[in-house]
């Protein structure tokens, strides 16, 4: 079982161009997409988050009980559900605004216990950002790596959220001990303002940095360095193309029972290089239509 931890939201996303667009609802948070994205590619999965009771609540649980996702550890609360405008450059390209005041996800409060059979935990996004919430993320990060499972990290930053730049990168530093997999964008690490190397040096097993339409690599703690490009996709948008690679990333390792620290310390150039081309594969299935629509495993192929 794999669980990730975070948000759940909606995107308003626009359709057609101007200020005024019409803005069409659709299920997202990088958790959360995550989360279906692990479903679809058949991984026993489990959200563990807090949603609203609200109706954009209700579709949220939907989405993820027909992804085959266990929902049993969701928290539920009467506040609104937090909602994210998009903002679509030429290239397909997402940007957002939040509204987030106020919202059920913040509430969260850290689980006595996580499901059971979970093996990895996966955490990101707004969920390590948003006060009180973020500090009981944090909790269960931490009490995770004390118990021996494996856990990655997207931080998928959201600068618009981040009140104290500093304070926040010295709080992602202070995660990476509890680390096995960190993943993050070529624009997330600059401005984090460190190295795969440095990192490396502080707790992960292994860096994996997405260059979008340019592919991905992968840094490893013996200094290995291996890369794969991108596919080549007609791109309608990238929402929920790093969640994918979050997912993709995962499924292959739990597929190769390689989800352990000591396990993905032992992937040779070739295991690498096969995992970061089916990771590739899936993001760019999930660029190639609307929203965060991640894609089932038949559509990806064999990892």
């Amino acid at each position: 079982m794999i669980v990730v931890a975070g948000e759940a939201l909606i995107d308003l996303v626009p359709q057609g161009a101007g200020a005024l667009a019409t803005l069409r609802p659709a299920l997202g948070g990088g958790p959360y997409n995550t989360a279906v994205a692990l479903g679809r590619l058949g991984s026993p999965t489990a959200f563990c988050s807090r949603t609203s009771l609200d109706a954009f609540g209700e579709a949220l649980l939907d989405g993820l009980r027909q992804a085959g996702v266990d929902v049993s550890a969701v928290q539920r609360g009467t506040e609104p559900t937090t909602l994210a405008v998009a903002t679509l450059d030429g290239t397909g390209s997402a940007a957002y605004s939040f509204y987030v005041d106020g919202t059920a996800d913040r509430l969260f409060a850290a689980p006595a216990r996580l499901p059971a059979g979970t093996r990895a935990v996966s955490f990101g996004t707004c969920s390590l950002v948003l006060e009180p919430g973020a500090s009981a993320y944090e909790e269960l990060m931490r009490t995770a790596a004390a118990q021996g499972l494996f856990t990655a990290l997207d931080p998928n930053i959201r600068q618009g959220l981040i009140p104290d730049a500093d304070a926040y990168r010295a709080r992602f530093k202070s995660w990476l001990p509890s680390v096995s997999l960190l993943k993050l964008s070529e624009e997330d690490a600059r401005w984090l303002g460190g190295t795969p190397q440095e990192w490396l040096t502080s707790g992960p097993s292994a860096v994996v940095v997405t260059r979008g339409g340019d592919g991905l690599t992968v840094f490893t703690r013996d200094g290995a360095e291996h890369s794969v490009p991108g596919e080549k996709v007609d791109v309608v948008d990238t929402i929920g193309a790093g969640d994918t690679v979050n997912a993709a990333l995962l499924h292959g390792l739990s597929t190769h029972d390689a989800l352990s620290p000591a396990a993905l310390a032992e992937l040779g150039a070739h295991s690498w290089t096969r995992l970061l081309r089916y990771a590739a594969r899936a993001a760019a299935i999930t660029c190639s239509r609307p929203g965060a629509e991640p894609p089932y495993a038949a559509e990806v192929g064999e990892v």
